[in-house]
């Protein structure tokens, strides 16, 4: 019963649903019918309106190429307006407001861009492109000019003052006097690594950007040489004046051969100062400001630095190839050796300040003349070491003393201590396989050198004693410099003990070979081995005895008061020793033979001195008295 009823209602909705449809498509048939309708009349319409839309875009057409036109004129307006204002104020120069200058180039730069580039333009504006061509150039040549006038205004030679306010207080000239500002080798300054070197300002700061400008506008319009030239020619000028103010020469190996050594070794020492102030001055300011000027031209740049500086540095190189060519002699050791010094100590500056290509050479010469400052130096080294074993000076010193080559052998030695970490450096420039050690082998070398020269030159005298004393006090000299010096610690106490018995045993020797003599008149001896007694000896032979010790004492004592132990120890330490020997055999021989000539006649002309008088003329010995002083 629920399911037929269902099915009524189903067959109801559907029926009504048909009708719906029906009436659906009796609507959409009728629309279809008035569309259709106006489909026909839209046609018509449209061919009736078509001559008049044609007519309509034509003019449009017309207006947008009219508009199209008016702007382009109004472009070409534009350029021309531009191009006149251009003109004014190249034709005004750029003196007055270079800003406007450089903007006014830039324009005409564009106008003749915009003309060129435009084909329908380009045929017809031939005149205006050649105009702006010519204004162009005009503007260029006015903008060098004014690049060279700003150059050459502000590039002046620097006064030597302002460099020395520049350099570390320790490196500064004297206030005394002193020109020059040449420096002496003082090892025990302080070093200069962290000593602040203030690079000078050689061109006003505010400046360098306007010098930059122009120098880009030059480069834009291919004027590359001209400014190469300006540049080149208006600061190399004013570097080489700056070197020549300082003091700087050009001198060739002649010049050096034919100067005194004294006047070689000042000149030596300014240039030591001069070859500081360039490098880390002089060229690092002239390096910093050409990296300044001309800013992102780097070829050009590169080039014109090493053109601006390639003179100075010849000037100062070539004195430095003149002394290390020049002949060698062992006092230009300690003056090639400074040299050698800065140049190692400017080796970094000279290698960053010259480091680009154009500046190879430059800083290869450099380079070399290290080395070959450091190989003369080393053949000097070995010439020296020769000269001491071989020196055949002929003069010999009467009295015995220091020899004036021991003296300088020493203090020769002692100046290479001072120079002991730059001769460890010289060293590993030859490959040394240990530096540290080299440096005491040669001095071992030397000091035996010396000592075969001192034995040679001892044998001029005819004194066996004086010989002794002369080795004694040279060797003790020796001794006393070495333990007062750095070369104790490279020739090492052993060496010291051995040549301090070297100088007991000449000590040894002068007493022996001067006063075993004498002594022998104060020795009696019998047949047997003891001494004998007073009866066993005549009176006679005690006078002979007597006057034998006084004339040999009195010819020693003339003697050798002009020799001379120049050392107050050892002087005080050899008359001591001689008194040791002599006053207690002498007071010996007075007790026990004394009263035998006392008690006769005439007792003071055999016994003419006392044991007190013979200490007061020993302590005269030694003293270096001259023959025309008269015996005391």
């Amino acid at each position: 019963m629920g399911v037929a009823q269902a099915m009524e209602a189903l067959t109801e909705r559907a029926g009504l649903m048909k009708e719906s449809l029906q009436k659906s498509q009796t609507i959409t048939d009728n629309m279809v019918g008035i569309l259709g309708s106006f489909d026909h009349r839209l046609s018509a319409l449209e061919t009736a309106m078509r001559p008049t839309q044609i007519r309509t875009h034509s003019i449009r057409r017309a207006h947008e190429n009219i508009d199209k036109a008016l702007k382009q004129a109004e472009v070409i307006l534009d350029q021309f307006d531009l191009s006149k204002k251009a003109e004014a104020k190249i034709l005004r120069g750029p003196h007055e407001d270079l800003e406007s200058y450089l903007e006014a180039i830039d324009q005409l730069r564009g106008t003749i861009k915009f003309f060129s580039n435009n084909k329908i333009f380009k045929s017809t504006a031939t005149g205006v492109i050649g105009h702006a061509h010519n204004l162009l150039s005009k503007a260029l040549s006015k903008l060098e000019d004014e690049f060279r006038q700003i150059l050459q205004n502000y590039s002046k030679p620097m006064e030597p003052d302002r460099l020395f306010e520049c350099l570390p207080s320790n490196l500064r000239p004297s206030t005394d006097g002193e020109g020059g500002g040449g420096k002496t080798h003082d090892p025990h300054q302080k070093s200069l690594e962290n000593a602040i070197f203030t690079v000078p300002t050689v061109i006003p700061p505010r400046v360098l950007p306007l010098l930059h400008d122009l120098a880009q506008q030059m480069v834009q319009a291919g004027h590359q040489q001209q400014l190469f030239k300006t540049y080149r020619d208006t600061r190399a000028a004013v570097l080489e004046q700056s070197l020549k103010k300082l003091g700087v020469e050009r001198l060739s190996k002649d010049d050096v051969q034919r100067m005194q050594w004294e006047v070689l070794e000042a000149k030596i020492g300014n240039w030591i100062h001069y070859m500081r102030i360039s490098v880390k001055l002089l060229f690092a300011a002239e390096k910093k400001i050409c990296d300044q000027i001309l800013d992102g031209v780097e070829s050009l740049r590169d080039q014109c630095f090493g053109e601006v500086t390639a003179n100075s540095v010849a000037i100062l190189l070539s004195f430095g190839e003149a002394i290390a060519k020049s002949k060698r002699s062992p006092e230009k050791l300690f003056v090639l050796l400074d040299m050698y010094e800065i140049m190692r100590e400017l080796k970094p500056e000279i290698e960053l300040v010259f480091g680009s290509q154009p500046c190879t050479e430059m800083k290869d010469s450099a380079l070399n003349l290290t080395k070959r400052l450091a190989q003369t130096a080393q053949e000097t080294f070995a010439d020296f070491e020769e000269a001491v074993e071989k020196d055949a000076t002929k003069t010999a010193v009467m009295d015995g003393t220091v020899h004036p080559l021991t003296s300088y052998v020493i203090n020769y030695v002692k100046f290479l201590f001072d120079y002991q970490s730059t001769l460890t450096l010289l060293f590993q420039e030859f490959d040394s396989k240990d530096p540290d050690s080299e440096l005491g082998a040669v001095t071992t070398r030397i000091m035996h050198a010396l000592q075969n020269n001192l034995d040679g030159k001892s044998k001029q005298y005819k004194d066996a004693a004086l010989t002794q004393l002369f080795l004694m006090n040279n060797v003790h000299y020796i001794v006393r410099s070495v333990r007062r010096s750095e070369a104790k610690d490279l020739l090492g106490d052993d060496w010291v003990q051995i040549h301090r018995r070297i100088v007991q045993q000449h000590a040894n020797q002068y007493k022996r070979v001067s006063w075993a003599k004498i002594l022998q008149c104060l020795t009696v001896q019998s047949s047997g081995s003891g001494p004998v007694e007073n009866s066993n000896i005549s009176r006679a032979s005690v006078k002979d005895r007597f006057k034998t010790f006084n004339s040999q004492f009195e010819e020693l004592h003339q003697r050798q008061c002009q020799w001379t132990v120049p050392d107050s120890e050892l002087r005080e330490s050899l008359r001591l020793a001689v008194a040791e020997v002599l006053l207690p055999a002498f007071r010996s021989f007075l007790k026990r033979f004394g009263p035998m000539i006392e008690s006769g006649k005439n007792p003071q002309k055999y016994i003419r001195f006392t044991p007190e008088d013979l200490e007061r003329m020993l302590n005269e010995f030694f003293e270096g008295k001259t023959w025309s002083e008269p015996k005391r």
